[in-house]
């Protein structure tokens, strides 16, 4: 990911320094299981984790294991070269029994697992805001949309009612994919445990308080990283849905919201009067992004026989950047909506910009619960007057009201264009969520 989308904790998690030290502690951990059922010296182990904590590997390190890959065109076998060089005789012991996607795989779903965290931390905030926001506009009316042409009255809270709910279960999703690669693998080449003892790879998961993988080969099974990043792509589409809105409501036409737009901000290198919505649209292109890498993570689920690496240079650049991309679009579009702009009596004259139009449906139901009439008959008295309110910019109520066929009087006419009508039950929805 370019430097201008990452978040300053997922660029430290994902540097060489970062994947070197995963690589590390998984060695390390293999080390002491082996220590401890005498498989490896204790005193070795012992030593190396003193080696290790006094001097740790750094960005220094990193460019020796890179001199070193350049000859060997073998990362691992770069990786434990370094440690021997760095740490002497102790590291010998390392690596002992393992294979190299045993300690690539374990690690990666180490960062994995803290990338995860971070990403689910933004999410949480954001649902939060959404929460906040919720609140705050909990009985704003405005007009809902539908196919962008105007609905029913509605209120602005319950949009973000809406996207707090769709964030939890997003949170629901990360939380589960986040556990599909809480697993250790350590069972040597095609995964038979032929060099290294079954009991390692458990004593290493307890120790982390993960699972196993029950069963594997030379690789983990990628359809768990590829949950991993559908868990990310589907976030993707939430802060899409959310940025679209944004995107909608600050149209000059509609005006109802803005984004927040700072002092010395410009808005346009040609037009000075311009506000561009340049932060959810930048969301809206990360989210096809994240789209994106699902579709490379479901292609490497599919390997040659034991494992081939097709999957490795694609994951190398798929896995840093999703979850880079998704903390990075979450952080921003929590910021928008914390300072969202909002226009309140714009809404509302929007929502009357029509002339009534947006209560027809109880008009509707009023001549055929209170009128008796048929529901053809009483849809073609509404939709008569409601298609001349289109064409001519005539109230629909004054329309109904001089209508002949229009069986309903003042008292039902004023009580079908009474907006708390269509609001009687926010507060029932809103406790659904205990607000």
């Amino acid at each position: 990911m370019i430097d201008r989308y990452l978040t300053p904790e997922m660029k430290a998690l994902w540097s060489e320094r970062s994947r070197y030290r995963a690589w590390l502690d998984v060695e390390l951990a293999a080390m002491a299981a082996q220590a401890s059922e005498g498989e490896v010296p204790r005193e070795a182990y012992d030593d190396l984790v003193r080696r290790t904590t006094a001097d740790p590997l750094d960005d220094a390190f990193a460019a020796r294991v890179a001199e070193i890959e350049n000859v060997t065109r073998h990362d691992i076998v770069a990786f434990t070269t370094a440690l021997s060089e760095r740490y002497g005789e102790s590291a010998r012991f390392v690596h002992h029994g393992l294979t190299s996607t045993d300690v690539v795989d374990t690690a990666q779903n180490r960062l994995l697992d803290e990338a995860l965290g971070l990403v689910e931390a933004d999410t949480r905030a954001l649902r939060d805001v959404c929460r906040e926001q919720a609140v705050t506009y909990k009985h704003v009316p405005t007009i809902g949309r539908t196919h962008g042409i105007h609905a029913e009255p509605m209120t602005f809270g319950l949009k973000f009612l809406n996207w707090m709910s769709t964030l939890d279960r997003d949170l629901e999703r990360l939380a589960n994919a986040r556990a599909r690669v809480r697993v250790v693998m350590l069972s040597g080449s095609v995964g038979t445990f032929a060099h290294v003892s079954p009991s390692i790879e458990q004593a290493v998961a307890a120790a982390w308080s993960w699972d196993v993988a029950k069963v594997s080969n030379q690789t983990l099974a990628r359809d768990r990283h590829a949950e991993v990043l559908a868990a990310l792509a589907i976030l993707g589409t939430t802060l899409e849905k959310i940025a679209v809105e944004v995107r909608h409501l600050q149209r000059t036409e509609v005006r109802e919201a803005m984004e927040p737009f700072g002092a010395g901000q410009k808005g346009s290198s040609s037009m000075p009067h311009k506000k561009n919505p340049i932060l959810t649209e930048n969301v809206t292109g990360l989210a096809r992004l994240l789209r994106g890498y699902l579709a490379t993570g479901l292609e490497n689920v599919a390997l040659w026989h034991e494992r081939d690496i097709s999957h490795s240079s694609a994951e190398r650049v798929i896995l840093p950047d999703a979850t880079s991309a998704a903390s990075y679009a979450t952080r921003r579009l929590t910021s928008v909506l914390r300072g969202l702009v909002v226009f309140e009596e714009r809404m509302l004259s929007n929502l009357n910009s029509l002339g009534g139009l947006a209560f027809s449906q109880r008009v509707l139901h009023k001549l055929i619960d209170g009128a008796g009439l048929t529901r053809e008959a009483a849809y073609h008295i509404v939709q008569r007057a409601a298609l001349r309110s289109w064409e001519t910019g005539e109230g629909l109520r004054d329309l109904l009201a001089a209508d002949s066929d229009n069986p309903l009087d003042a008292a039902d006419l004023d009580d079908a264009f009474d907006l708390s009508w269509y609001l009687r039950e926010v507060d029932t929805i809103y406790a659904r969520f205990g607000l």
